[in-house]
């Protein structure tokens, strides 16, 4: 399969599992010396090649469709290193109720309740609130401190960056579930993983994981 018709692929499996409601969210993935990403405003569910646009691992507009105004975000991640070939960003509404609440650890929005979050998703940090479109959330995960493959963004939503683009796909909608079960037991007493039991699956599986709850 292509690499654009990957991005159209996901984009509909996306909206079919219920993660991107109206014309929200984008994907991109890196093609060679440049990153191929969702154009501003276009539906996941309905994606054709005309709605792709390329742009450079700079984030200057190369061709194809306008870009996505969250191109910022999908090229900050790309800076951050060769592991993060594929992007998705997401307003689905687990992961942007969590994005409302404060965190859970200085460096993860996202209580360790199951361990498929720790193994699949792994330390996922909640990044300051900017205004969708901001250049700065560029900068944000560029720089914000420890490795991690997935972040909240305040009273925003998720993203998450994978091997591939089938990759970043299962995480986000891990996160998700991640996100629901947190919330659904937010309000009952409620067993964490505990530090062993974190830092056995984060080994085995590769995942990261440095940080420890709130005081």
């Amino acid at each position: 399969m292509s690499v654009r018709n990957q991005l159209i692929a996901a984009g509909r499996l996306l909206v079919d599992m219920g993660l991107s409601p109206g014309a929200t969210g984008n994907l991109s993935i890196r093609d060679g010396d440049m990153i191929l990403v969702t154009g501003t405003g276009a539906s996941l569910g309905h994606l054709t090649e005309a709605d792709i646009a390329e742009v450079s691992l700079a984030g200057v507009h190369l061709g194809g469709a306008r870009p996505s105004k969250e191109t910022p975000l999908h090229v900050g991640f790309y800076g951050r290193g060769e592991e993060h070939q594929a992007i998705v960003h997401l307003h689905s509404p687990q992961a942007v109720a969590m994005s409302c609440r404060n965190r859970w650890s200085e460096g993860n929005a996202v209580p360790p309740l199951t361990p498929y979050f720790v193994m699949r998703v792994g330390q996922t940090p909640l990044l300051p609130y900017r205004h969708p479109g901001d250049a700065a959330l560029g900068e944000d995960i560029r720089s914000a401190p420890g490795p991690f493959r997935a972040a909240l963004l305040a009273n925003h939503g998720s993203v998450v960056s994978g091997k591939d683009l089938s990759d970043a796909v299962e995480r986000a909608a891990e996160l998700e579930e991640a996100c629901r079960i947190a919330l659904l037991t937010e309000n009952a007493p409620r067993r964490e993983l505990t530090p062993e039991q974190i830092r056995e699956l984060a080994d085995r599986w590769d995942s990261p994981w440095t940080h420890s709850p709130v005081d």
